[in-house]
């Protein structure tokens, strides 16, 4: 379906073309959006920074996400975590596990500045993909408390489900495709490299 993440950051631009000019903030969830976003911040004339958010892994199956916290503490569990083993304990301890992550990933990333402030900011959230939405639903959550101006989720592929449950977060969903048969993200690109800190903290300083 997508060649790469550049060609799908190049197709989402395209779309949301219509911010073009007006300055926005485009935000990415780390690690893999992150490329993604830069390209987007390019063509839009926007600036680039991260949400940070993590997922809360299943016990045994650390893809499997049963929830997710975002950088305020704000958590969102998923209504089949408890079928995973997401018990009260086990949950608060990954909570905590991955609290830890963001902070440490908050000083690696933007260690001489605090993030951008998105109150009164046309705000595009990137991801390269949503599976269950855990992560994009705890970044929505967290950045509306912020007051922006506009808050806007933009993603190249999603299962329809997972649409529906972010559409009531954004006020304005793009997404590129939602094909109905849907099993992991990296099955729509046909290369789907991981993305390192190095990279990352490489193009925030770009920007």
């Amino acid at each position: 379906m997508f060649r790469d993440r550049d060609e799908a950051a190049g197709r989402l631009a395209e779309k949301l073309k219509s911010y073009r000019g007006k300055n926005p903030l485009i935000l990415a969830i780390p690690r893999g959006a992150v490329p993604m976003a830069k390209i987007v911040a390019d063509k839009l004339g926007g600036e680039l920074d991260v949400v940070l958010v993590r997922k809360l892994r299943a016990p045994h199956q650390p893809e499997l996400a049963l929830g997710s916290v975002n950088e305020s503490g704000w958590t969102y569990l998923a209504d089949f975590a408890q079928l995973y083993g997401g018990s009260s304990d086990y949950l608060e301890g990954e909570k905590r596990t991955q609290m830890e992550t963001i902070r440490q990933r908050r000083a690696q990333y933007t260690p001489i500045r605090p993030p951008i402030d998105p109150a009164g900011r046309i705000v595009i959230v990137i991801d390269d993909g949503l599976a269950t939405g855990a992560t994009m639903i705890s970044a929505l959550h967290g950045l509306r408390a912020m007051k922006p101006a506009q808050l806007i989720c933009a993603i190249p592929v999603s299962p329809p489900d997972t649409l529906a449950k972010v559409a009531d977060l954004a006020d304005e969903v793009v997404c590129l495709e939602a094909p109905p048969f849907f099993q992991a993200v990296g099955q729509f690109y046909q290369h789907f490299p991981q993305v390192d800190d190095d990279e990352v903290i490489e193009l925030l300083k770009e920007a």
